[in-house]
C-alpha cells in the first residue's frame, strides 16, 4: 500500500489507494507536534480498510525545515572552515537585497562569531595542498569542539569541490566522536564560497530537527500500523525541494533538501492535472490555510539553484517556487496608518479561524465565511462545522470604518487578492512571460475561492479546478519519483565543443555511478533507474550560468538560452562548462486517475440547490453544486459555489464551467474570444 501525507499549517493531508481507488482524508494540523497529526492521518486510514497490507511504503510531505528556518528554531551549530573565511557568512555578496530601504536589515546568521573556528588548512584552486591537515590540528578542532557542545557541526573548506580530503579526514574524525556533521564536498560541491558555506550550515542547523521528527514519524507510523498479529513491513520516504523523494535516513543526513517539500508535491500535482488537461502552459496556484505558493510551468518543471529561503541562500537544486504569507488563515488587521493589511501572520491551526470556534482575529477565512461563500454545510462535507454567527460578530467589533461586515470581509478578500496578483506577476510578467497564454490550476483549500478574481486580472486563458484540489499536493507526493540530484564544479574552457563535451563526459560517468549506487540502495532495479546529464554553461568573463542539456549541441543550445533569458546572445564570445550535473531517476509506482462516467445531459442544472451569498454586486441567489455528482461533459454557469470534501471553489457572474473525463472543471470567461487581446 503506498500512502502519501502532506503536512501544512492547518490541515494534513493523506491521499491513499484503497481497493483500487484514490482517497483523500484531512486532519487538523498539529504545529508544535507536525509528527503527531501524519501519525493520527494514518490512524484513520488504517481504520478504513477492511485488509490489512503486507508492505506501506509512506511518503511524506513536510514544513518542519521550511518553520525551523522561519522561526530560527533549529540546532546549535558550529562552523569549521579554512583559517581566514571565518566570516564568511557575514560579508555575505556585495548585492544588497534592497537597495533604496535604509531601514534594511540583513538576516541573521546561524552561527555566531564565537561558534565559527578557522582550520590550519589550505588548498589551492586547482586542488594542489597549499597546508596539509595535520593530525595535531585534527585534535585541537577536536577539543574546541567539545568545549562549544555543538548539536551539529558543519565543515567548508576552501576549494574542497576540487579536493575534499582534509574535509574528509576531518569529518571522519567528527563522526568517531560521535559528532553531528555536515560535510560541504558532500552537500554541494560545487564553487562559490558564501553560498557552499550557507547550504552546508543549513544543512547542519536542520540535522537535529529533522533527524528528531523523522525518527517519531517513524515510530509513531510503526506503532500504529502494527498491532498485535499485525506486523506490515513500512518503508519511509520524504519529499524533497527537487520534486524526487528520498528515504527517511537520506533525508535526515540532507534536510537542506527538504525546506520546500510541501510546495514542491503541489507543482508536481498541478503538472500531472494540465497534462490530462492537455494544457502545456499554466500558472500553479497553491492556497493553503497559512500561505500560498506559486509557479510557472511551460512544458517542463523549472529547476533553480539560486533559491533563497527565509533570507538565507540555498544552492541545492529546488524547483522554482514563489511563497507569499497569504493563506484562508492570514490575519486581517489595520496598521498604524489605517490601512487594512492581510498577512503574513496567520492563525494556523491553533487557535484558527474565528469561524473555527477557538480564533479571535478576523482571517480571510472568516471573510469568506460571513458572506456565506461556504454554502451551507461548513468543510470536510460537513464534519468540520463553522461558527458563522461568532466570526460575524468578531468581524463586526473590529471592521473600523467600514460601514458593514461584508464590506469588510469583501476589503480583506481584495487586499489578499491584491498580494497573491502581485506573487503571481513576479513569476510571469516579471520573467518575461504573457501571463495571457497561461491558465490557472488553483488548488489548496482556500485556491477555487480566488482563482477566478486573480485569472480576471491577469487577463489569464481561464481556471483549471483539479481533482482533490485540497489534497493535490499530496497527490503529486504520492506520484513522485525517487530523484537524486549530483553536481560537480569542473570550469573547462570551450575551445573545442566536442573535446570539452567528452571532458565533461568522463566527470558525468564517474557521478552516474554514484547515482547507480544511490538508486541500487533505495531498492529500484536497473529497469527502473533514469538518468539526466546537464551542463552549466557561461561566457567567459561572467559571473552566473544557464543550464542545458549534455548533447552535442550544447553551445548552440546555450546561445539560445541566452538570447531568451537575456534578449541577447554573443555567438563569437567563448564559453565555458562551470558544473556538471547528473540527476538519477527511480521511477516509482503509477498512480493515475480514473475516467469519470459520462453526463446523460450537458447542463447540470439540475444538480444545483439554491444558496444566498454576497458577491461584489451584494447579496443574491446561487447555485450550489456538490462535485462528486458532476459527470464529464456536464456544463454550468457562474455564479455558483462548488462544494467538496477538500475544499471550496466560487464561479462569479460571468464564468462558465465545464468538467473533463478525468473530472476535472475547466472555468473560462463567457465571450472569452472577444476579449482576447488581437495577436
Amino acid at each position: 500500500m503506498r500512502i502519501a501525507t502532506d503536512t501544512g499549517g492547518t490541515f494534513t493531508d493523506c491521499v491513499f489507494v484503497r481497493s483500487g481507488k484514490l482517497e483523500i482524508l484531512k486532519v487538523p494540523s498539529r504545529p508544535q507536534q507536525p509528527a503527531e497529526s501524519m501519525a493520527n492521518a494514518l490512524a484513520e486510514v488504517g481504520a478504513r480498510l477492511a485488509e490489512k497490507p503486507a508492505r506501506i511504503d509512506l511518503v511524506c510531505g513536510t514544513t518542519v525545515g521550511t518553520n525551523a528556518l522561519l522561526e530560527r528554531s533549529g540546532g546549535r551549530v558550529m562552523l569549521i572552515t579554512t583559517a581566514g573565511l571565518e566570516d564568511v557568512l557575514e560579508i555575505g555578496r556585495q548585492a544588497r537585497p534592497k537597495l533604496y530601504d535604509l531601514l534594511f536589515e540583513k538576516p541573521a546568521v546561524l552561527v555566531p562569531g564565537s561558534r565559527r573556528v578557522g582550520a590550519r588548512e589550505r588548498v589551492a584552486a586547482d586542488g594542489g595542498v597549499v597546508t596539509a591537515l595535520t593530525q595535531a590540528e585534527i585534535r585541537r578542532l577536536l577539543r574546541t569542539v567539545k568545549r562549544l557542545r555543538p548539536d551539529a557541526v558543519a565543515v567548508c573548506f576552501l576549494f574542497s569541490f576540487r579536493n575534499p580530503r582534509h574535509e574528509a579526514l576531518l569529518a571522519k574524525a567528527l563522526r568517531t566522536a560521535g559528532c553531528l556533521v555536515s560535510v560541504s564536498h558532500e552537500i554541494l560541491p560545487e564553487f562559490r564560497e558564501f553560498e557552499r558555506t550557507s547550504t552546508t550550515v543549513i544543512n547542519a542547523y536542520l540535522a537535529p530537527v529533522m533527524t528528531n521528527y523523522l525518527l517519531e514519524a517513524e515510530a509513531l507510523a510503526r506503532s500504529t500500523w502494527t498491532p498485535e498479529r499485525f506486523k506490515p513491513k513500512i518503508r519511509v520516504r520524504v519529499m524533497q525541494s527537487n520534486g524526487g523523494i528520498i528515504s527517511a535516513q537520506r533525508a535526515a543526513h540532507e534536510p537542506v533538501r527538504t525546506v520546500l517539500s510541501g510546495p514542491a508535491g503541489g507543482v508536481l500535482g498541478a503538472a500531472y492535472a494540465a497534462r490530462l488537461a492537455g494544457l502545456e502552459k499554466v500558472l500553479t496556484f497553491d492556497m493553503g490555510g497559512t500561505s500560498t505558493d506559486v509557479a510557472l510551468l511551460s512544458g517542463e518543471t523549472q529547476i533553480t539553484t539560486e533559491a533563497r529561503v527565509a533570507g538565507l541562500p540555498v544552492a541545492v537544486p529546488m524547483l522554482e517556487i514563489h511563497t507569499v504569507g497569504a493563506g484562508g488563515g492570514s490575519l486581517a488587521r489595520f496598521d498604524a496608518g489605517g490601512a487594512l493589511r492581510v498577512g503574513p501572520e496567520s492563525a494556523g491551526a491553533e487557535p484558527g479561524p474565528i469561524c473555527y470556534g477557538r480564533g479571535e482575529l478576523p482571517t480571510v477565512t472568516d471573510a469568506h465565511a460571513v458572506l456565506g461563500h461556504f454554502g451551507t454545510r461548513g468543510l470536510l462535507n460537513g464534519a468540520f462545522p463553522l461558527d458563522i454567527a461568532r466570526a460575524r460578530g468578531e468581524l463586526d467589533k473590529r471592521k473600523a470604518r467600514f460601514a458593514s461586515v461584508e464590506a469588510f470581509a469583501q476589503g480583506i478578500i481584495g487586499v489578499s487578492n491584491s498580494v497573491m496578483e502581485r506573487a503571481l506577476r513576479l513569476v510571469s510578467i516579471e520573467r518575461g512571460h504573457d501571463p495571457r497564454d497561461y491558465t490557472l490550476v488553483a488548488f489548496g483549500g482556500a485556491g477555487g475561492l480566488h482563482a477566478c478574481d486573480l485569472a480576471e486580472a491577469l487577463e489569464l486563458r481561464g481556471v483549471l479546478l483539479p481533482v482533490f484540489p485540497g489534497a493535490l499536493s499530496a497527490l503529486g507526493i504520492l506520484r513522485a519519483d525517487v530523484v537524486r540530484d549530483f553536481s560537480r564544479t569542473v570550469l573547462l574552457r570551450v575551445d573545442k565543443p566536442a573535446a570539452a563535451l567528452d571532458e565533461a563526459r568522463r566527470y558525468l560517468i564517474q557521478m552516474q555511478r554514484s547515482a547507480q549506487e544511490f538508486l541500487r540502495t533505495e531498492g529500484l532495479a536497473k529497469s527502473e533507474q533514469r538518468f539526466e546529464h546537464r551542463l552549466d554553461v557561461r561566457y567567459v568573463g561572467q559571473a552566473y550560468e544557464l543550464s542545458v542539456a549534455a548533447s552535442s549541441r550544447f553551445v548552440e543550445d546555450f546561445h539560445r538560452a541566452h538570447e531568451q533569458t537575456y534578449a541577447h546572445a554573443e555567438l563569437k564570445r567563448p564559453v565555458e562548462i562551470v558544473n556538471v550535473r547528473c540527476r538519477a531517476v527511480g521511477l516509482s509506482p503509477g498512480i493515475a486517475l480514473p475516467r469519470i462516467p459520462k453526463a446523460r445531459t450537458a447542463s447540470a442544472r439540475s444538480l444545483a440547490t439554491s444558496v444566498k451569498c454576497h458577491l461584489s454586486g451584494g447579496s443574491r441567489e446561487v447555485s450550489l453544486y456538490d462535485r462528486q455528482h458532476l459527470r464529464w461533459g456536464h456544463a454550468f454557469s457562474g455564479p455558483a459555489i462548488i462544494a467538496e470534501y477538500s475544499a471550496t471553489s466560487l464561479v462569479p457572474a460571468g464564468w462558465q464551467g465545464r468538467v473533463d473525463a478525468y473530472g476535472q472543471i475547466h472555468l473560462t470567461r463567457v465571450r472569452q474570444t472577444a476579449r482576447r487581446h488581437d495577436r
